[in-house]
């Protein structure tokens, strides 16, 4: 008895695993899964890793990471190699135009290679690599400032399509009731419980909510297409979205987020270096018209020479320029270069204001959406008591149609408010943190 039930069960399993096969080979398609839910976290991952935006801050980063090396270069040797053959028309040939020294030319072929190296500027390339490294860090601060602005576009896209799908579950739960009222009072209305005006108000409330269904099925589908282009993809997002919890209590004023956007907001910490770089560029300017110090190097051979010269040479020397008159040159470079210094410290005190406006305003928009989430809660259940009390009535034949219907369009109105308020708030929320300096 055993032995059949065992084999009974291996029978049962062979099949459920031939029946992929067996439906494939007959041209039936197979059961389709649902799509995986979309976490927020995942839209972010998938925003970061794709967008456009976020890739070329990243590029543009390192981009300027490689000027501090070419501001670092004057620190170091400049070696060359040099080779040079000549042939001499005329013997005794000199070359006397262009050149403040007369020198015979003669028959040679040579080859060598020369070193610079610079001894001091007095700090113009030190004041030049502090500039570099300054802009780099802005430009790091720039890519930081691209990724909170990234998750930001992806947060608001996120939670207008879960706001969009609250509405339209909302209006079809609407449109069902509506409707099922309809055919309810057509039925009385045949059997002249009710008169046809009774019916023709219900279908028109049952065309409106007809109405409203398409517009929020059309509300989805834009929303979703916004949310694919925050996230960097071209396709269609189809998965559905899990819901996200309420985040903690605001507080009761905007001082911490205010003292947080002063120590994290990216786009102050870019310009503030941007003022440190200008600033430095400043001193590197004015530096130009100190003296340069540089050793000079050389050494080669001649294979191929006459007689009056030697087969190999060496030669070491310095070489000191002291800037005289420039014509008014270095000195108009200096004066812009702290220009533009003071013009970056004003930029900081600028955008300190305008980020000390953000951040309120931020507030009191999260705060007034935090309000409203009981405010919401209240009217839903007031205008569903409401609709109760006119439904009694007008079964009871004491209310008239117009108020019922009026009860109906305010307790859908008061469902649909309710569900937008709840993501109206995680979308206020997320601009306070933006504001803040937090979706660093």
């Amino acid at each position: 008895m055993s032995l059949c039930k065992t084999t009974a069960t291996c029978i049962v399993v062979a099949i459920f695993c031939l029946l992929p096969i067996i439906s494939s080979a007959q041209g039936v398609p197979s059961p389709a899964f649902p799509p995986e839910p979309l976490t927020l976290a995942t839209a972010e991952t998938t925003a970061l890793a794709n967008q456009p935006r976020m890739l070329a801050a990243q590029l543009r980063a390192r981009e300027s990471a490689q000027r501090i090396r070419e501001a670092r270069s004057g620190f170091f040797p400049t070696v060359g190699f040099n080779a040079t053959g000549v042939r001499v028309a005329d013997v005794g040939t000199s070359t006397a135009a262009g050149a403040l020294t007369t020198s015979s030319i003669s028959d040679r072929f040579a080859y060598g290679g020369n070193l610079t190296q610079l001894v001091t500027d007095f700090g113009r390339t030190s004041a030049l690599v502090g500039s570099a490294r300054s802009t780099a860090e802005a430009q790091n601060d720039l890519a930081t400032l691209t990724r909170a602005q990234v998750r930001l576009n992806v947060r608001n896209a996120y939670f207008r399509v879960l706001g969009a799908d609250a509405v339209l579950r909302a209006a079809q739960a609407a449109q069902a009731n509506r409707h099922l009222i309809a055919r309810q009072l057509t039925a009385l209305a045949q059997s002249q419980l009710r008169s046809t005006v009774d019916v023709n108000f219900a279908e028109v409330l049952a065309s409106e909510a007809d109405l409203a269904v398409v517009r929020a099925q059309s509300v989805v589908a834009q929303q979703r297409a916004a949310l694919a282009t925050a996230m960097g993809t071209s396709q269609s997002i189809t998965s559905p979205l899990v819901e996200v919890e309420l985040p903690e209590t605001l507080p009761l004023d905007a001082e911490s987020f205010l003292k947080q956007a002063q120590a994290k907001r990216a786009d102050l910490s870019a310009v503030e270096a941007q003022q440190r770089a200008a600033s430095q560029f400043a001193t590197a300017e004015k530096r130009l018209s100190y003296p340069t110090l540089n050793v000079l190097g050389a050494a080669g051979q001649v294979p191929y020479h006459d007689r009056s010269l030697q087969g190999d040479y060496a030669a070491a020397g310095f070489n000191l320029n002291i800037p005289i008159f420039t014509g008014g040159l270095f000195a108009g470079r200096r004066a812009e270069a702290e220009l533009e210094a003071s013009a970056r410290t004003r930029d900081v005190q600028q955008l300190k204001l305008q980020v000390s406006e953000e951040v309120r305003d931020s507030w009191y928009q999260a705060d007034e959406a935090y309000k409203s989430l009981d405010v919401t809660t209240r009217l839903v259940a007031q205008s569903k008591e409401a609709l109760r009390l006119a439904q009694a009535r007008y079964d009871a034949g004491l209310g008239s149609i117009v108020e019922l219907n009026e009860a109906q369009l305010n307790e859908t109105s008061a469902e649909i408010t309710a569900a937008d308020a709840t993501y109206t708030y995680l979308s206020r929320r997320t601009e306070l943190d933006y504001a803040a300096g937090l979706l660093n």
